[in-house]
């Protein structure tokens, strides 16, 4: 911890913090210290007839069904080279080409029927264990207690055979944390899900001791007057499931105003302009494309660009509707009997990623910029154990689609098994010094470009570069006190929340017992102001949960009151 003695020399502050007895542990670290998960007094559901469990199942294959889908999918993702090959040899009398398309077509069925023959897997009572490969053999093994989430990807080839795609996550970071079933039929890829997040003992005894969550906690969040979503009682596809949200088609006005949608479509215009370009099309060749080229060529500049603009934002945003429509379709977000938090979503391709809920460490609600100002919009996501580092196909921890901001509190409540709000409230405001800060951040680098376009403006006798440089400073000072009316932070009962950003606006409430540590940083402009940068470090979701420019005596009551004999030693 940076400058402690700014920070132990006073005791009082502590008080203001203390909304509740903090959780009863020893050390910090003992919360985290998992015992080994006691062996099963009865056969698992779905093992072989006549074994004791997945303890004595043998070996098994990925079913025969992989031989149309390995192949086909390796042939779709080299669908336009083969076809570029395929019409310019067939055209040019270069049969070389061809004879390249078809050797293509051979090695990636041989690579399929290779595949399928050399991977195998088990599942035992202890681990998940897969073998595959032929020259380069890989053999992966990922202990059952060390599961974080299984997630089910289905894309339209797979369901088109019946098999889905099995990824067991361990939360480790990083290409060999898990494994990929890729793929078993259906019905087992849904048995696998639930053997793999269940847990031995009472859904809210064993598992919660052994995961960092005390066991008196638990009765505290009951489904006893638990703030829910009101969608509905049960989920009809998982009985005796509880349905916590579906899809609101109203979310579509969001769509647009989402960075990775754009991005997603500027993606796709570029592959298609890099297929034009390999194929040999001019768009100029289309019929009428003449006509229109001579209507714009003899407009205003100022029409031709307001028309340019027009299509391009047409475009992208019927691109984005679409892509939003495909990633979030049939979008339902359920608590299963076992307490796992399940969201399934997905047109072409159907996803589902469930997380036990005894690795839930808290709940975020982030608000784009976008989103916040011409929507009044926000997306839920889950602070969970083994989400850091997983797939980002997956949809990482995001519990929904972006909608209404209220609504969007509301599921975080919800997952979280909150009586009341927790993401939403009163927050704590930061020191005026604070706001100076972002003002100076803000404005000191709109600057530099606001003075280099003073000089151009010097040289080329223009005005719009002026305009254009205080134009530039002008918005720099709004966006730094929206920066500063961001910050904010508060400690609960059961929760240490904050939030900051103004470009992506974050509220993160994390739970005080998935608190593991601090970190404390100070740059040299931060000293100089009397502020401080404090981070609860978590196992969950990114490493760490920032408090920014806070007060050092407030971050000393903060520390103190959620793990008082960590901090006792620095306070002396």
């Amino acid at each position: 911890m940076s400058e402690p003695g700014h920070t132990g020399h006073r005791d009082e502050p502590a008080d203001r913090y203390r909304g509740g007895p903090p959780p009863a542990h020893d050390h910090p670290a003992d919360r985290y210290r998992s015992e080994p998960a006691p062996a099963p007094d009865h056969p698992v559901a779905g093992a072989d007839p006549g074994s004791g469990g997945f303890s004595e199942s043998p070996w098994r294959r990925l079913p025969g069904r992989m031989l149309l889908v390995a192949p086909g999918t390796a042939l779709l993702r080299l669908a336009p080279a083969l076809v570029v090959l395929v019409l310019f040899g067939a055209g040019s009398g270069h049969r070389a080409q061809v004879w390249i398309a078809g050797a293509a077509v051979v090695l990636a069925v041989a690579a399929g029927v290779v595949r399928w023959r050399t991977t195998r897997y088990r599942i035992t009572d202890e681990r998940v264990e897969l073998h595959s490969g032929l020259l380069n053999r890989q053999r992966r093994s990922v202990p059952r207690d060390r599961i974080r989430t299984v997630d089910l990807t289905t894309p339209l080839l797979h369901r088109m055979v019946g098999v889905s795609v099995v990824k067991v996550g361990s939360g480790q970071g990083g290409r060999d944390s898990g494994l990929d079933l890729d793929a078993v039929t259906t019905d087992e890829a849904e048995r696998l899900r639930r053997e793999l997040l269940a847990r031995p003992g009472p859904a809210h005894g064993r598992a919660g001791a052994d995961n960092g969550t005390p066991e008196n906690e638990t009765a505290e969040n009951g489904t006893d007057g638990d703030a829910r979503v009101p969608v509905g009682p049960s989920d009809p596809a998982e009985p005796g499931g509880e349905r916590l949200d579906r899809i609101d088609w109203s979310s579509l006005r969001y769509a647009p105003l989402t960075v990775s949608s754009l991005a997603a479509i500027g993606a796709l215009a570029g592959a298609g302009w890099n297929l034009l370009n390999e194929t040999g099309l001019d768009p100029r060749s289309l019929p009428g494309a003449d006509a229109v080229a001579g209507e714009l060529s003899a407009a205003p500049v100022w029409a031709t660009v307001l028309v340019a603009v027009g299509l391009l934002l047409l475009v992208m945003v019927a691109g984005s509707i679409v892509l939003f429509v495909e990633r979030w379709w049939d979008y339902r977000l359920s608590r299963e009997p076992d307490g796992t938090l399940r969201v399934r979503r997905g047109l072409l391709t159907k996803r589902s990623l469930s997380v036990s809920e005894q690795r839930l460490r808290g709940v975020t609600v982030s608000e784009p910029l976008l989103v916040r100002a011409l929507g009044g919009g926000a997306q839920a996501g889950a602070l969970t154990v083994g989400l850091a580092g997983e797939d980002k196909d997956s949809g990482g921890g995001a519990l929904g689609p972006p909608v209404r901001r209220a609504h969007a509190h509301a599921v975080a409540a919800t997952a979280a098994r909150a009586t009341g709000p927790v993401t939403d409230g009163p927050l704590r405001a930061h020191p005026a010094r604070a706001r100076t800060r972002r003002l100076v951040r803000a404005v000191g680098p709109a600057l530099v470009p606001a003075a280099v376009l003073g000089v151009l403006a010097w040289f080329d006798a223009a005005v719009w570069p002026v305009v254009v440089g205080v134009a530039l400073v002008m918005l720099a000072v709004p966006l730094a006190l929206d920066r500063y009316r961001a910050l904010g932070h508060r400690l609960d009962e059961r929760y240490l929340v904050a939030r900051h950003g103004s470009l992506l606006r974050t509220t993160t409430a994390l739970r005080r017992d998935g608190v593991i540590g601090w970190r404390v940083r100070q740059s040299l402009f931060q000293r100089r102001a009397g502020v401080l940068t404090l981070e609860a470090t978590t196992a969950a979701g990114g490493g760490a949960v920032q408090v920014l420019d806070l007060n050092p005596a407030d971050a000393v009551a903060l520390m103190a009151a959620v793990t008082p004999d960590a901090v006792a030693p620095f306070r002396a």
